[in-house]
């Protein structure tokens, strides 16, 4: 196994991609105990790898703010060839991040060729992940044994933050609930990248309605700003109350919330992987079944996690475009989840 001295791995996507790999980090570290570890991702995930016991440092590439435009392009690239590194692993395979590190001079670069930028990449995998063969984490720590790592790390991290643990407690006692007790606190979370992955609104208004009957649960909605539509209209819908902090939460907010509830019920999205990450158990609602992005790639790991995903005959997924008024997500009913729920509680 060659040495390496300071590495930098880039993984500008998103949430669940970010969480997801985690046990590569883990796995690098044990692989390179002397090395400096370094990773680049967005404003948006920053919270995710900050206080990562594993990571050295974390570098924020903001696209849309100070490194927007021709110029702050050039200003990133000019950072990062100060630093010196001598290995990037490049996750996102988006052309703009072969380009940053070839012209940051970064000697040797891995990671899947699947586009045309790929040659810049000294040691270009075939990328096999739309295949969906395995899931994403395993993807992630495949490309380890490019440079002779062969690790079997499963577990994900996520760090709770001070400040937002502090928040947690006092939105706990505000709304006068209790967290993992006898009281169910089960977190909902509506939300989704692309309406194929969006269970409908007033599915989700019955699931509360019937989770506040059955077990005497406090729901609390949860999302990203882009999800608070969906939110008020599942409120419209609702003949129970339910707390709602759609769009008023930091991702290390969420985490330290999530932590404190029994239960996240999640269309197939990066809370999901949130919840996994501190150990609460997931009821995750799968549509499409597209290859790379089926339950085998995406699911939540924990042990108790739960995926409910129904084939309705599609040769191929049309995604947004869906002809048959997305019949995947329309096949699974509240009575379905609330039998997840009912063996998640029995487990």
């Amino acid at each position: 196994m060659r040495s390496y001295q300071n590495i930098l791995i880039v993984r500008t996507d998103r949430i669940g991609d970010v969480i997801l790999t985690t046990p590569a980090i883990a796995a690098l570290r044990q692989a390179y105990p002397n090395a400096r570890l370094t990773i680049m991702v967005t404003p948006a995930t920053r919270e995710i790898v900050e206080d990562n016991p594993h990571l050295d440092e974390v570098i924020v590439y903001d696209q849309k703010g100070a490194h927007k435009g021709v110029r702050g392009f050039f200003k990133f690239i000019n950072y990062l060839r100060q630093q010196k590194f001598d290995l990037a692993i490049v996750y996102h395979t988006k052309k703009r991040f072969n380009l940053i590190c070839f012209l940051a001079g970064i000697p040797n670069r891995v990671g899947f060729k699947n586009n045309k930028f790929g040659f810049l990449l000294t040691h270009p995998i075939k990328d096999t992940r739309p295949l969906g063969d395995k899931h994403e984490y395993e993807y992630c720590l495949e490309v380890l044994k490019y440079l002779g790592v062969d690790a079997q790390v499963r577990d994900l991290f996520f760090p709770l933050h001070q400040d937002s643990e502090f928040w947690a407690e006092d939105f706990l006692r505000q709304n006068d609930l209790r967290a993992r007790d006898s009281q169910k606190l089960i977190a909902v979370h509506p939300g989704a990248s692309c309406i194929s992955k969006r269970w409908l609104p007033e599915r989700f208004a019955e699931l509360i309605d019937k989770l506040f009957w059955h077990y005497d649960a406090k729901i609390i909605l949860v999302g990203g700003p882009e999800t608070i539509s969906i939110s008020e209209s599942i409120k419209l819908k609702l003949k129970n109350p339910v707390l709602d902090v759609t769009g008023q939460t930091t991702v290390s907010q969420l985490a330290s919330l999530l932590k404190r509830c029994h239960l996240l019920i999640s269309n197939d999205s990066g809370p999901v992987h949130v919840a996994a990450a501190v150990n609460t158990p997931v009821i995750s609602i799968f549509g499409r079944n597209q290859a790379g992005l089926s339950p085998t790639r995406w699911r939540p790991l924990g042990p108790k996690d739960i995926v409910l995903h129904r084939e309705v005959g599609c040769e191929v997924c049309l995604a947004h475009n869906c002809q048959i008024d997305f019949k995947c997500l329309t096949a699974i009913t509240p009575d379905d989840v609330m039998q997840a729920v009912d063996a998640i509680y029995q487990l």
